[in-house]
């Protein structure tokens, strides 16, 4: 039987904390579900998610849709776009049959790219050999998950970009029932008429556009995500981990740099997240941060506290606090006007 592999590389990194992944989780199930219902998609559908923050990781492996369940997805630090495509590359190699003169191999494999940032890793040499060796005999279509996203660095991989521009809960819906439609009209192609060119679903009456790359100004992408800070911090109560999730706002000219306005702040498992980080962290200064969260784990009302460690824990009523990073114990104080520097993810 010929498989039409379909891969989902998804961005998992610190900037999708919160409710972009709680989003791609709950549209990956509907997605499943939907296709299930389908013969044309039952007959030829063989699913994978690839998971990349700072490293890459393989969630579920390439398995039929009527086995296939949706993992959960984790957070890491790092957006190593990079070591994802060179996951999916290995993959690919392990598990897609190819042609050859006894057998016809597994239809092109799908591929679809969820991200919301820009690299931090050095992509160049990934990319290269995409272009190389893969990009011809594999549709790949790239999601912008908002407006954030350098769409000229996905255009060094694919011509398909499209844009989620608003990422309210109707707009993933929506999307997700565009993903549906589109592996639906392929798995149909690849069944009646043997044609395994790539079939995407009409995007009108959805929140959804297609970006031309040669129409978008260019952007700088560095190694740090710009468009997000997160911080890492411990619950000085519960001693459990949570990102604190900061976006850009706009400039601010009187510090030299951008302001970033609270999103949230969200648990996170501490292993899987140290294991799915990678890179030296980079510094900021709060005078740039606008809004201080409760604590996510205990619900302490100042979930933002910088110890003379340099980490950042939770504090409540009681008069003396201790750091859960390094147990040094004290009272709390005011940063002053020019603010502290303190340690960021990359993004």
């Amino acid at each position: 039987m010929r498989r039409l592999p379909v891969y989902f590389l998804v961005d998992i990194s610190e900037s999708m904390v919160g409710d972009p992944i709680s989003q791609v989780q709950d549209g990956m199930r509907s997605i499943i579900q939907n296709l299930r219902v389908d013969p044309y998609a039952l007959e030829t559908v063989f699913v994978s998610i690839i998971a990349f923050a700072g490293k890459a990781t393989t969630l579920s492996p390439l398995t039929e849709l009527y086995k296939f369940y949706p993992p959960t997805f984790p957070v890491g630090g790092g957006t190593s776009l990079g070591a994802g495509l060179e996951a999916l590359m290995r993959d690919i190699d392990l598990n897609v049959q190819k042609t050859t003169a006894e057998q016809k191999g597994d239809w092109k494999p799908i591929i679809f790219l969820f991200t919301d940032g820009n690299p931090t890793d050095d992509y160049s040499a990934a990319f290269q050999r995409w272009n190389d060796r893969y990009r011809g005999h594999c549709n790949l279509v790239a999601i912008s998950i908002g407006d954030n996203v350098n769409v000229l660095t996905l255009a060094q991989l694919t011509d398909d970009i499209l844009l989620l521009k608003d990422t309210d809960p109707q707009s993933f819906k929506d999307f997700f029932k565009w993903v549906t439609a589109s592996i639906r009209t392929s798995s149909m192609s690849v069944t009646e008429t043997y044609d395994d060119g790539l079939k995407l679903a009409p995007t009108s009456g959805i929140n959804l556009e297609k970006v031309d790359p040669k129409a978008e100004a260019e952007r700088h992408p560095s190694s740090v995500d710009e468009n997000f800070v997160v911080l890492h911090a411990r619950c000085q109560s519960t001693k459990g981990d949570y990102l604190i999730k900061y976006a850009r706002k706009a400039d601010r000219q009187e510090y030299g740099g951008p302001d970033f306005k609270l999103v949230g702040a969200y648990p996170i498992d501490s292993l899987t997240y140290a294991g799915l980080s990678s890179g030296k962290p980079a510094r900021i200064n709060t005078t740039a941060l606008i809004g201080v969260p409760a604590c996510p784990c205990c619900g302490n009302q100042i979930g933002a506290v910088v110890c003379d460690c340099g980490n950042l824990f939770c504090v409540g009523e009681n008069a003396t606090n201790e750091c859960p990073w390094c147990g040094l114990k004290g009272t709390l104080g005011e940063g002053g006007a020019s603010g502290i520097d303190i340690t960021r993810g990359l993004g």
